[in-house]
């Protein structure tokens, strides 16, 4: 039996396509302008930002893939290049002989630390000064509910 197509409305449309070019707009420049300013891609970025959060530097192959919604083959060949600029070094889980941990650098932590200021007057001068706090609450309601409807399902 074919199941009905739930298409999107013309309001829907017009949000749902607003939303990715919005994304992949900002996306691109912020991803320009820290390769072009920081020499720091923005996978690197992302990489970088997740561990400098780790209390230690430091998050296991298999949390980090997940968290940044990469397949395993790109984290494993990421974080090679990464560890061959000296930004990352891989570390083998003593408890667990298959597990590996990702652990930021000196060079690493001096490349974000280079690269955040800028990124974040970026941020600020293509976003946050565009919109009101009351539309900001909004949108942070809006992403955490959505990201937490992910996270029930990981694998969907």
């Amino acid at each position: 039996m074919a199941e009905t197509v739930r298409w999107l409305t013309p309001e829907e449309q017009r949000a749902w396509r607003g939303f990715i070019r919005l994304h992949e707009r900002l996306g691109g420049r912020l991803g320009r302008l820290l390769q072009s300013e920081s020499k720091v891609s923005p996978a690197d970025f992302a990489v970088l930002v997740h561990l400098t959060d780790a209390p230690d530097g430091r998050q296991r192959y298999q949390d980090l893939a997940r968290a940044l919604e990469w397949e395993k083959s790109r984290m494993s060949h990421h974080i090679a290049r990464m560890a061959g600029r000296g930004m990352v070094v891989r570390e083998e889980c003593p408890e667990d002989g298959r597990g590996a941990f990702v652990v930021i650098t000196d060079a690493g932590r001096k490349a974000i630390e280079a690269a955040a200021p800028r990124h974040v007057e970026a941020v600020r001068a293509l976003f946050m000064d565009h919109v009101t706090p009351a539309e900001l609450r909004v949108l942070a309601e809006i992403s955490e509910r959505v990201i937490s409807r992910m996270d029930e399902d990981p694998a969907g």
